[in-house]
């Protein structure tokens, strides 16, 4: 799993989000950037953490944070995704995993007794120039926002 670590760098990635338009770690310099990655859009678990974000979207934009969602979903999905509960963030639709590697959060998951590879939840947040400043392995994803911004 993942080995980034607070102090390190952030990977420099770049993927397009659900309408098409590229991202890259070079175009959030000078802001604070949460990079949440889910397993699957619409599924419980990623709709109640990303709801919770929308909820307390005003606290980020406060405190000059840009938030940026990830999974390996297509754009179809992820443009039904953030439509059906309004999201005011991108969705990066990462079906290559290239960002999903780069970050390392791929590898084994268990649930219900079966083992596969899988998305582990987990959320970076990167500070204005590019360092990670925290790693959330642990997210609670009705509480999210409160991880983040405390």
């Amino acid at each position: 799993m993942t080995t980034l670590q607070k102090g390190d760098k952030a990977p420099d990635f770049s993927a397009k989000d659900q309408d098409g338009n590229l991202h890259t770690l070079a175009d959030y310099k000078g802001k604070k950037l949460v990079v949440f990655f889910y397993p699957k859009a619409n599924t419980p678990g990623c709709t109640a953490e990303a709801c919770n974000l929308r909820d307390n979207f005003d606290r980020f934009q406060a405190g000059n944070y840009a938030l940026l969602g990830v999974s390996a979903d297509n754009a179809k999905a992820q443009v039904n995704f953030k439509n059906k509960f309004d999201f005011p963030f991108p969705l990066l639709a990462d079906e290559d995993k290239s960002v999903i590697q780069a970050f390392g959060v791929w590898g084994p998951k268990k649930f219900m007794g079966k083992e596969y590879d899988g998305i582990h939840r987990t959320t970076f947040i990167i500070d204005e120039n590019g360092i990670i400043e925290d790693v959330i392995k642990e997210v609670k994803t009705k509480a999210h926002a409160e991880q983040i911004l405390g």
